[in-house]
């Protein structure tokens, strides 16, 4: 993984911390799916995007994304070297193995 790409992880992880502990936890789990985006071709670093999501739902008392991310975080520490639904969020709300359009920010870093 480019430096360039693990600061862009970092710095989405570092805005969910600053949005979940301002109340704003729907703005924080927005920075985890980012997180996710641009982690997915990374074994290590896509587990911890799910491991961080998994940690927001128990914080936020959301049985049904602790539950989704426990099955994304086993698929993930499988499957990510093999294959990934590109540009996927990572939430329990979207299917797992749904492409889905990557945000313009998110591309230039992951074009890289």
């Amino acid at each position: 993984m480019s430096p360039r790409l693990n600061q862009a992880i970092e710095t989405e992880y570092a805005l969910a911390r600053q949005a979940e502990a301002g109340g704003r936890a729907a703005e924080a789990f927005h920075h985890l799916e980012r997180a996710h985006i641009l982690s997915q071709r990374h074994t290590l670093a896509h587990v911890r995007s799910h491991l961080q999501m998994w940690g927001w739902a128990w914080r936020q008392r959301q049985p049904r994304e602790m539950l989704g991310q426990t099955t994304r975080i086993l698929a993930a520490a499988l499957f990510s070297r093999i294959w990934v639904p590109e540009g996927n969020t990572g939430g329990a709300n979207v299917s797992a193995i749904q492409p889905m359009p990557i945000p313009a920010d998110l591309r230039d870093l992951l074009s890289r």
